[in-house]
């Protein structure tokens, strides 16, 4: 790592493509020097912009606020070193100048944080503002952009069950079968199954880390985050080398959350970092859709809770057809109706059931005696028995009708009761 004071940032070669490079490497440097997920530091950024904010910062002239947001790495400067370093991994840095900045979904971060208070003692936690990223550091060949065009959030428990993950290999998969990019967070348990089921798929997933792109953490999901870096996107808003630091999950989040067109929670517990992500999508005007699991789970009731919470407007998802009605095109994309077995009795009229239900299932019975057990006229259950027996639900017996045995009326579900025989008759 380099540091210094002196102005590193006067290096600027000639001609369109170098402004581009000293705008690059002023968000490189703005990237390491404070923690991302501050509205007071993104404010000032974009009101400076980005080589005149690093200037100022570097200076010791911002305001004090901001400056101090900084602090001691206003006298560092290893935005050289962190870009060559990406390099070396297959990474680079996209920024707002870029055409493969996503700012179609990050726009939704641009409109809540303009609702944040103008006050920096009235701000929340920073871990929870919904602030837009000053850059990001991307590894893989796809473009970003186009990637996380039609992309889904896909989160859940780290101490998975072998449900979850089946849930969410197979959600994934199915997603990526019909052209969805699956968006999580590279870890252990949900995160995990939702990668690899989109990597089975043959399509893309985006694995967005609190941690630097070269970095391998959690160090078991090496050869995965490998895989993804090949086939899909790894990003992250902190430089080569970060350290993954618990809060910097928390700020993860809402990256996770406005990347994609909406948040699929498929397993959590009551306090995870899978609901926070899901508030933080709600937060932004995205669909938040929960699975559904077994009520006696633990790692359910953070999915139930959300479903239960009115507010919040979480909606029970058990397909991927059911995401993609959701976060699709509306009228386009709706999930098919389940299908449900018929029986020959759904299409009976009310008589013709009732008469049914009158039938013995051993001995014949005279249309009189029908008639007395339905509540029906004599006639009517002359008119219904030949449709009946017709449907190999009813069958003569030479002296009365009876229910037709198994081997004819195979769409029954059972025989019923002896009607008759119930009755006395």
């Amino acid at each position: 790592m380099t540091t210094g004071t002196g102005p590193a940032l006067e290096w600027q070669p000639p001609g369109p493509a170098g402004a581009l490079e000293t705008v690059r490497r002023a968000r490189a440097w703005l990237s390491r020097a404070a923690e991302p997920g501050s509205v007071v530091f993104w404010a000032f950024v974009e009101q400076a912009g980005p080589v005149d904010a690093v200037r100022i910062l570097r200076a010791g002239r911002a305001p004090e606020a901001v400056q101090a947001l900084v602090g001691a790495r206003a006298s560092q400067d290893a935005s050289l070193a962190d870009l060559r370093r990406a390099e070396r991994c297959g990474a680079r840095l996209v920024v707002p100048e870029d055409d493969e900045w996503p700012a179609a979904a990050l726009h939704a971060l641009t409109v809540a944080v303009g609702g944040e208070p103008a006050s920096p003692k009235e701000m929340g936690d920073r871990t929870q503002a919904p602030v837009p990223p000053v850059a990001l550091w991307v590894r893989g060949p796809g473009n970003l952009a186009e990637v996380v065009d039609r992309s889904v959030a896909l989160v859940g428990a780290r101490a998975s069950t072998a449900y979850g993950e089946h849930v969410a290999g197979d959600l994934a998969h199915r997603l990526g079968e019909r052209g969805w990019t699956v968006v999580s967070g590279g870890a252990y348990g949900i995160d995990a199954a939702a990668h690899r089921g989109a990597l089975a798929a043959g399509a893309p997933t985006v694995a967005v880390l609190a941690c630097g792109v070269d970095r391998v953490y959690p160090t078991g999901n090496g050869a995965l985050l490998e895989r993804i870096a090949q086939d899909g996107l790894v990003v992250s808003e902190w430089p080569p080398g970060a350290a993954p630091h618990r809060h910097r999950f928390l700020v993860r989040n809402r990256l996770i959350a406005a990347l994609t067109r909406g948040t699929v929670v498929v397993e959590a517990a009551a306090r995870s970092g899978a609901r926070a992500t899901a508030r933080r999508a709600a937060r932004l005007g995205r669909p938040v859709m929960a699975v559904p699991g077994p009520v006696t789970s633990a790692m359910s009731v953070g999915c139930h809770e959300l479903v239960r919470d009115r507010e919040l407007g979480a909606v029970l998802v058990s397909s991927a057809a059911h995401v993609i009605e959701e976060v699709g095109r509306l009228g386009d994309d709706l999930a098919p109706t389940p299908e449900r077995a018929t029986e020959l009795r759904d299409d009976l009229s009310d008589v013709a059931r009732r008469v049914l239900d009158a039938c013995p299932v051993r001995r014949g019975v005279t249309p009189e005696r029908l008639a007395a057990v339905a509540g029906c006229g004599v006639v009517e259950v002359l008119q219904v028995l030949p449709a009946l027996e017709i449907a190999g639900l009813v069958q003569w017996t030479g002296s009365g009708w009876r229910l037709a045995p198994p081997s004819v009326g195979a769409d029954r579900d059972d025989e019923g009761p002896d009607v008759l025989g119930a009755e006395g008759g």
